[in-house]
């Protein structure tokens, strides 16, 4: 089942309209899980730091021995195309994917040079301003480097960020906060995550468990040039119930802000509320 509605799929050089069907029983993505994809975001007429976003589907791509078959600037030339079928006001998920068709080696690692491309959009509304959400503990971490592609946004590490969210929410918290290898905190079960403590904004340092992802960076970069102190550094979870606002960024929702981190309740943020203008700013400005 679909997440949005008027899907629209690029694959095999021509748009479609609807779910196509792209991947076949036998293709490697299918059956060893070879599939990485990235997401941007289409709202009020513009699609915010689009390329940046093409150009990690093919790092990530790389990261798991596929061979990247689409330049970052056609990719995104793709998904404006696809875009201009929208409404002026539509809200779209634009999500360009890969996955490996063969297996080399006793099937197990892709064959260079045979990748599967399609590029989907969704009409998908962006999330209320107001909203908040809570965070709870998981007994689920991030894993490492050196046991998962933790440098790449593959599809094969979502099993493991849907059993945090389906833990939180049988508790009744709307997210996960997740620990790192380490047993720091690492990031949610979906976005990065930012406290703030005596007007300083505070995010985990990448460490090789989560990816730094492309809003975060920008939010980091905004809320500097505005004024904000924003830090990297290791985040404890006594750090979080001891901060005076958290929030939330990522590409799906740009600008979350936390109400409850278990028993630990926060006030609207002044930070967050920040962070989400000038990114609005930022993006409707054409930047």
């Amino acid at each position: 089942m679909a997440t949005g509605t008027e899907i629209r799929t690029f694959f095999e050089g021509a748009w479609h309209d609807g779910d196509v069907a792209v991947m076949r029983a036998a293709d490697h993505g299918a059956w060893l899980g070879t599939t990485v994809f990235d997401g941007a975001r289409h709202f009020d007429g513009v699609t915010p730091d689009l390329l940046p976003h093409c150009a990690r589907a093919n790092r990530s791509a790389e990261a798991l021995g596929i061979t990247p078959t689409i330049g970052a600037e056609e990719m995104a030339g793709i998904a404006r195309e696809g875009l201009a079928a929208y409404g002026p006001d539509a809200a779209v998920y634009v999500r360009p994917m890969y996955w490996a068709l063969d297996g080399g080696d006793l099937g197990v690692n892709p064959e260079p040079g045979r990748t599967g491309f399609a590029l989907c959009l969704e009409r998908i509304a962006m999330p209320d301003p107001q909203a908040a959400t809570t965070l709870t503990r998981t007994r689920f971490r991030r894993p490492v480097l050196a046991d998962n592609v933790t440098n790449a946004k593959a599809g094969c590490l979502y099993p493991n960020n849907a059993r945090m969210l389906l833990e939180a929410r049988s508790k009744g918290f709307g997210n996960a906060l997740v620990a790192d290898a380490m047993g720091n905190v690492a990031e949610s079960a979906t976005s990065n995550v930012f406290l703030v403590k005596d007007g300083t904004a505070i995010t985990p340092i990448p460490n090789g468990t989560f990816l730094a992802g492309i809003t975060r960076a920008r939010v980091m970069d905004l809320l500097r040039r505005d004024g904000t102190e924003v830090v990297e550094a290791v985040v404890t979870f006594a750090d979080v119930e001891g901060a005076d606002e958290v929030f939330l960024t990522g590409n799906f929702s740009k600008v979350t802000p936390v109400e409850a981190f278990d028993d630990v309740a926060y006030r609207p943020g002044l930070v967050a509320a920040r962070a989400r203008a000038l990114y609005w700013d930022w993006a409707l400005s054409g930047a």
